[in-house]
């Protein structure tokens, strides 16, 4: 199983995980649902306009963190945003929740972006079971 694939079904597992950045010297943490696996890359996306978007764009440092029971997977890197809105449009078109939230009435977009110089840990409270780089 390509061990991307394998962070994204991890994240299927999860209602939400929580997404950290830092704001100046003081770190924030968020919870988010969207993720996307497509053509072997895997995406997030956040509003243009909310903090965490600035926040990444200032320092794209960012950690994902799942828990699934007693199991959890830090998903760690670089975030780097899609020049292009192809895969927002695409996502939107799916989401008629999201269309609502993002649109030209609203003036507001979708940031997706994907980590680059990744690691992936799925992890047990006893330590890591799995690491895999990106």
């Amino acid at each position: 199983m390509d061990q991307l694939k394998k962070v994204e079904d991890y994240l299927k597992q999860v209602d939400f995980f929580s997404v950290s950045t830092v704001d100046g010297n003081k770190p924030k943490c968020r919870p988010l649902a969207f993720h996307l696996y497509l053509n072997g890359e895997l995406y997030f996306g956040v509003g243009t306009f909310k903090d965490v978007y600035k926040q990444l764009e200032v320092n794209p440092n960012v950690e994902i963190c799942a828990c699934n029971g007693e199991d959890f997977l830090r998903y760690y890197g670089r975030a780097v945003f899609e020049k292009d809105d192809t895969i927002a449009d695409m996502v939107l078109s799916k989401a008629p929740a999201m269309q609502k939230i993002y649109n030209e009435t609203t003036g507001f977009r979708l940031g997706i972006f994907h980590l680059e110089e990744a690691t992936a840990e799925f992890r047990s409270k006893m330590g890591i079971v799995e690491e895999y780089h990106f």
